[in-house]
């Protein structure tokens, strides 16, 4: 069993987090899906691959605080990120659906203020939440190795713009046979993205 405490991400939001794992020098930030959809930090994605990190890497799984239309909700993933750097030597992202674009987003805003996380991992990504909040666009400003899986039968998301330019600017890409919510198959979506993200960090 993964040994997990509760932290709360400072900030001037409300966030709180599960750390699984933290005797480790890595630990990867976990973005949930659309907290408006039911996206927490307990969503099975999230929960798989941090189990398939679990005996290297820490997690840390947050639930963003109050709605704010996607910006809120990237200063948390940030606010995560920056508590991670302060207590590990290597940390990465990695987000599911509404979580995968914020995971990208928070990529490439860190990329740009010098301070890039190890790696990222984005899951059936959405390619933007608002003409601000383009992940498709902010790709070319990611300053670290970048892997995005998607669901060949996913109609949920609109993910082939991001899919697209991260072939065009050399992320790791690779398809499943699944629909946007990979029913069934949450341990071979642990195993892709587990696998990427130990690699790396």
């Amino acid at each position: 069993m993964t040994d997990s405490e509760t932290i709360l991400v400072p900030g001037a939001r409300e966030v709180d987090a599960t750390l699984d794992s933290p005797d480790t020098d890595a630990c990867v930030v976990a973005c949930p899906p659309h907290p408006q959809m039911g996206g927490k930090r307990t969503d099975t994605r999230l929960e798989a691959v941090s189990e398939r990190l679990a005996t290297d890497i820490a997690t840390l799984r947050f639930d963003y605080g109050p709605w704010d239309e996607g910006d809120g909700e990237l200063t948390d993933a940030r606010n995560a990120t920056a508590w991670a750097r302060e207590r590990y030597d290597r940390v990465g992202l990695f987000g599911y659906s509404f979580g995968g674009c914020l995971a990208l987003l928070a990529a490439a805003r860190e990329s740009a203020a010098g301070t890039p996380p190890t790696a990222v991992a984005a899951l059936a990504p959405a390619s933007r939440l608002s003409e601000a909040l383009d992940a498709t666009a902010a790709l070319d400003e990611v300053d670290c190795p970048g892997y995005v899986l998607y669901g060949e039968r996913d109609t949920t998301a609109e993910w082939q713009p991001v899919v697209e330019r991260a072939r065009a600017v050399g992320f790791t890409v690779e398809a499943m046979s699944a629909d946007h919510h990979f029913v069934g198959q949450s341990q071979a979506v642990a195993a892709a993205v587990g696998g990427f993200l130990c690699n790396r960090l």
